[in-house]
């Protein structure tokens, strides 16, 4: 029976990331690029300063370092070290290469999402700033598109729930802790509920976990904020230190490293001798990880953006399109690298983190026991700030389904917290083959809506840069 479902959820998979899907997410993208003047790569110092330099006087809820950084709560977390993994383990090394692709050109489509979410944001009679793709499709596109504002809002909800937001993250922490303080299974416990018996580590990592989301979402975006403000820059520091002595103290296999992830990104039998498949494979597992990872036409992160204190879409644009840049092509690159110069992609028997667990093991000067708990403790906090900030993401979604009614919301939370400590039961197959199947479904009406505003996007651009606003003339505070 679970064979089955399995394999359901793969056919279906294999639908929703088909050609056309994933032709309109790279063509939406190559599409604002050109629109915006290539801009991802003209103003990104600029936009680099600006991401840790707050604008005064701007209206929202946070600041727009905040902003960003309940983004990349959301984005850096199992998707650089688990999904980054489970890309090449399925589509080979040259999942990497498509992965960037996909990363350079999603920098201008999350430029695009930043931009429209705060253009099109609307306040209510308490100050909550409410954007993200539901308001723009609707006040940009028309109110006859409701029912796309709609369908993406559902969507959304169900990424939340049963996709990034839980089963991915839990499965990935409760796998990782798992593999450092029980990997031969030696302290096993039936649990009642699906009766099974499950490590004993798995049951304390779902109980703790889930009381510590109960105490950080209850208390709403400020909350999350101020803990992803803490969480998510000193966890990607310590995680890039490691990653970067990786790669230093492996400097000579890199160029070989480089080689094979292109040459496998066009030629994966060549590399594998047919196990990996066809470029197709690797092409889709890389684009969709990499959405996974950076959400780059996914229209989450124009959600938080839009509660971001500043008068300037365009500066907003630009602090977004960091995220990408930070998120897949500092770290997924790393990851990514680790993996395919160690080898771990072909050691047989390893799936999800044990094969990133293999290459920091194998590639760091460092006792196996203290690599693996390294990577344990980056995956556990990624993936605990991931859980927080698509919790933000769903509310704002269900909060739009169903008219500003709090009390859905309010049951909603719970729900959330209930499937953060299921999560960890669920089998690793299944649990990103539903990931993926949801991120498809809510990057569609997005994707419309950004080709539909395309216009507005240069208009805003060319605007504001012949203004010459981006030239030190606002007003900034003091720092981050």
């Amino acid at each position: 029976m679970l064979e089955s479902l399995t394999q359901l959820l793969v056919s279906i998979d294999d639908f929703v990331w088909g050609v056309p899907l994933m032709v309109l997410i790279l063509a939406g993208g190559i599409w604002l690029t050109l629109r915006a003047r290539c801009l991802q790569v003209r103003r990104l110092p600029l936009a680099l300063k600006w991401m840790v330099k707050n604008e005064e006087g701007g209206s929202g809820e946070v600041t727009s370092f905040a902003a960003l950084c309940t983004a990349l709560s959301a984005t850096i977390g199992t998707g650089n070290i688990v999904g980054v993994a489970t890309a090449i383990w399925e589509g080979g090394p040259g999942a990497l290469f498509w992965m960037e692709v996909a990363a350079f050109f999603g920098m201008a489509t999350k430029f695009s999402e930043g931009l429209l979410a705060v253009k099109y944001r609307t306040v209510d009679e308490k100050g909550h700033s409410l954007g993200g793709p539901f308001y723009y499709i609707e006040k940009g596109m028309g109110a006859n598109w409701r029912w796309l504002a709609k369908l993406f809002a559902f969507f959304g909800v169900c990424v939340g729930l049963l996709g990034i937001g839980t089963f991915t993250q839990v499965n990935g922490i409760a796998s990782a802790v798992q593999g450092f303080f029980d990997p031969d299974l030696t302290h096993m416990v039936n649990v009642p509920i699906i009766n099974t018996e499950h490590s004993i580590t798995i049951v304390v990592s779902s109980i703790i976990l889930a009381l510590c989301v109960a105490a950080v979402v209850i208390g709403g975006l400020k909350r999350i904020a101020q803990v992803s403000q803490i969480i998510v820059p000193f966890m990607a520091v310590i995680y890039l230190v490691f990653t970067v002595l990786l790669l230093i103290c492996n400097i000579s296999e890199i160029p070989a490293a480089i080689a094979l992830i292109v040459k496998a990104a066009f030629a994966p039998k060549a590399v594998a001798g047919g196990a990996i498949g066809t470029m197709f494979i690797a092409m889709q597992k890389g684009v969709a990880r990499g959405i996974f990872s950076n959400e780059a036409g996914l229209g989450s992160a124009p959600i938080a953006a839009a509660a971001a204190q500043t008068n300037e879409p365009v500066r907003q644009g630009l602090v977004s399109m960091t995220g990408t840049f930070i998120d897949t092509i500092v770290i997924c690159t790393m990851t990514g690298l680790s993996i395919v110069l160690t080898g771990a992609w072909k050691v047989e028997g390893l799936e999800g983190v044990q094969i990133t667990t293999y290459a920091f093991q194998n590639g760091l000067p460092f006792p196996a026991q203290l690599s693996s708990f390294v990577l344990m403790m980056c995956l556990v906090f990624f993936a605990f700030t991931t859980i927080l900030g698509w919790d933000y993401y769903s509310e704002r979604c269900l909060e739009y389904l169903s008219g500003g009614r709090m009390g859905a919301v309010k049951v909603y939370r719970w729900l959330y917290i209930a499937a953060v400590f299921i999560g960890p039961y669920m089998t690793v197959k299944a649990v990103w083959t539903i990931a993926d199947i949801f991120n498809g479904l809510m990057a569609l009406p997005n994707m419309i809506a950004l080709f539909a505003l395309s216009g507005v996007v240069a208009k805003e651009v060319k605007d504001f840069f012949e203004s010459g606003k981006h030239l030190d003339k606002l007003p900034d505070r003091k720092g981050i």
